[in-house]
């Protein structure tokens, strides 16, 4: 199965990486090349400033291998970006001036995108931290930005990348605006980056928060360079982010939505490791499957030795545990191939969240129900496995074949055929913690490639 996943993905990036991104028409996901697009992320944040070339070709070609599409990274970062040299020894800015880019770390920058593209990747282009507008207790800023210099820097950007296709634009970083002056900066940034970028091309942007119960949408949806709404989650079990998305979702003018950075895999839960634990690979699951039934057009993975690429000898917080070539591989990394075989199996553009299928809807987030469908197909994930009914009629077809998917292992069961018609009542093939459950049901008349 692994290597039939990875030809299906090399097939795919090698298709998709000759035009740049756009929102569909229906407004609800992104489209490269014409395509249905699925963003499928990991949170690098730390690439541009830590990772030797050689190091980045090592990182992007396993994540590609790995069926990952987006990777979110930082060009001035967290990590004391401006004043510690990236891995080749150069700064990112002169005399920590946005107007004063250096050649040098920006050449660097230049190759890893371009060996993304190589790899089928898109960037997720950050600007910057948001320590660099809003100090806020952690991060090492300094403060360097202002209206004015953010447009003179956006403008430089999207001078040097506006034209480049595979970049999607995250304006923001980690931090919510506190004042209007703070929405001033992050708004001309943006218009600099658009400026720069030239009338022929319209780049996808979005801005990622800290948590909010409406995301980037609480500041910046009616603005027209924002292409998509953002979340993060707080990096804590069982926030009902799904309740979120759907807000966001239903809100006008419509914009697609996701989940942009949800609790990490192997990170201390709502940074309590001595209390609550550290995240495993169901937790990095649930938040995936639950975001995407919700109406997310897709979903970011992150592992929290990874998004500071973490190695021994080098500044880190909150107590990673592996080195970053290692982490790699944990479970909920390699799971995630799963969730995008199953978000591509069925018809992308025309699937909706549907909670109305289910007579069990309104469960706590570690219990619960959640259900998406297009036309002729329906899924129903269950966190837990427990039993649940479904209002049947929804979907085409006066009979439907049904079976279960195993986001564990990406192995799908048939079940036999089921009568569409009435309520029907599902008990997964297992229950209890960390055995989540996906019901699948079609049309007789078509068969879902699992």
């Amino acid at each position: 199965m692994r290597k039939s996943l990875l030809l299906f993905f090399a097939l795919f990036h090698a298709a998709t990486l000759s035009a740049q991104l756009q929102v569909s028409d229906n407004q609800r996901y992104l489209l490269y090349n014409g395509r249905p697009f699925f963003w499928l992320g990991d949170t690098a944040w730390e690439l541009f400033h830590r990772l030797t070339l050689d190091e980045t070709d090592h990182y992007l070609k396993h994540r590609s291998e790995q069926g990952f599409t987006v990777i979110q990274a930082v060009i001035l970062a967290e990590f004391d970006g401006l004043h510690t040299p990236n891995a080749h020894g150069a700064l990112p800015l002169t005399g920590d001036d946005p107007a004063r880019p250096d050649e040098a770390y920006f050449k660097h920058v230049d190759e890893v995108i371009a060996k993304a593209a190589k790899y089928g990747l898109v960037i997720g282009l950050l600007p910057t931290w948001g320590d660099k507008v809003w100090k806020a207790g952690w991060g090492k800023g300094p403060e360097i930005f202002n209206p004015s210099n953010a447009k003179t820097y956006g403008k430089w950007l999207g001078k040097r990348y506006g034209q480049t296709k595979n970049i999607v634009w995250i304006i923001g970083g980690d931090r919510n605006p506190q004042n209007k002056q703070h929405e001033d900066i992050w708004r001309q940034m943006a218009a600099g980056i658009l400026e720069g970028a030239g009338s022929n091309v319209k780049p996808v942007m979005t801005f990622h928060p800290q948590p909010t119960p409406l995301g980037s949408a609480t500041w910046f949806h009616n603005d027209a360079w924002l292409s998509f709404n953002m979340f993060q989650n707080g990096h804590c079990r069982n926030a009902a982010v799904y309740d979120r998305i759907q807000a966001v979702y239903h809100k006008t003018p419509v914009k697609p939505v996701l989940d942009g950075e949800p609790l990490y895999e192997d990170h201390p839960v709502c940074f309590n490791a001595k209390d609550l634990g550290t995240s495993n690979a169901y937790d990095v699951r649930m938040y995936a499957y639950l975001d995407l039934f919700a109406g997310a057009f897709g979903h970011t993975y992150g592992c929290h030795d990874i998004w500071q690429f973490f190695a021994p000898g080098r500044e880190a917080v909150n107590d990673p545990h592996v080195p970053w070539q290692q982490a790699m591989d944990l479970p909920g990394a390699r799971q995630m191939a799963f969730v995008r075989k199953l978000m591509e199996a069925g018809p992308i553009l025309e699937r909706v969240p549907d909670q109305s299928v289910i007579v069990e809807n309104g469960l706590p987030a570690a219990d619960r129900i959640q259900a998406t469908r297009g036309k002729d197909y329906l899924y129903v994930y269950a966190c837990t496995g427990r039993p649940f009914t479904v209002n049947m009629g929804r979907i085409s077809g006066s009979m439907l074949q049904s079976g279960w998917y195993n986001p564990r292992d990406g192995v799908f069961k048939p079940a036999g055929k089921v009568k569409n018609e009435g309520k029907l009542k599902f008990s997964p093939p297992s229950s209890g913690y960390g055995q989540d459950w996906v019901l699948v049901l079609q049309d007789d008349k078509r068969r879902i490639a699992l």
